[in-house]
């Protein structure tokens, strides 16, 4: 794969890019495992996640948040990633997500460190964010990026608290 450049997505391009990989992350976690369907079922159905795609330039603007879209050489989007502020402290990661052709070639890494980057930047004292227990790479790319396993961060529904792995990072 040519060489990959990480940047914010600003442009109206940009941002229309980073939705379609948002998209495409949604239908991969609908057809990753029963679970991963049933919790995106729950908490992203089509009409909300919608919503969260019209407003996720507001969502996660500077400069509490960040959003970020992973390019080759050639110009084919492959990977995103974005930020928010939880609190004045706390900074979340949101949505990382690489294209099967960029898998393995470091891009979620070079993705999350520049996200971890800008929080540390921007005042925020630890970086949080959760994911499947059925998604093992991303359990050892937050692991390797000194991510420790925490409780849940946030209020979420107690049936889905077993599914879900949370992690935490000081800056």
């Amino acid at each position: 794969m040519p060489p990959t450049t990480v940047t914010e997505a600003t442009s109206a391009a940009d941002l229309d890019a980073v939705r379609s990989l948002c998209w495409a992350f949604r239908d991969f976690l609908m057809t990753h495992s029963s679970i991963d369907r049933d919790i995106t079922e729950t908490f992203y159905p089509v009409p909300k996640y919608q919503a969260l795609m019209d407003n996720l330039a507001q969502i996660h603007e500077r400069p509490r948040g960040m959003i970020l879209l992973a390019r080759t050489a050639d110009g084919t989007a492959v990977g995103c990633g974005m930020t928010h502020a939880l609190d004045p402290r706390t900074s979340e990661i949101k949505r990382v997500f690489v294209t099967d052709q960029a898998r393995g070639q470091g891009v979620a890494a070079l993705i999350c460190e520049t996200l971890i980057a800008q929080a540390r930047a921007d005042g925020f004292e630890r970086i949080v964010l959760d994911t499947s227990k059925g998604l093992h790479a991303a359990q050892g790319l937050y692991q390797r990026l000194g991510f420790s396993q925490r409780t849940p961060y946030q209020p979420l529904p107690p049936e889905v608290v077993p599914e879900l792995l949370f992690y935490e990072r000081r800056l």
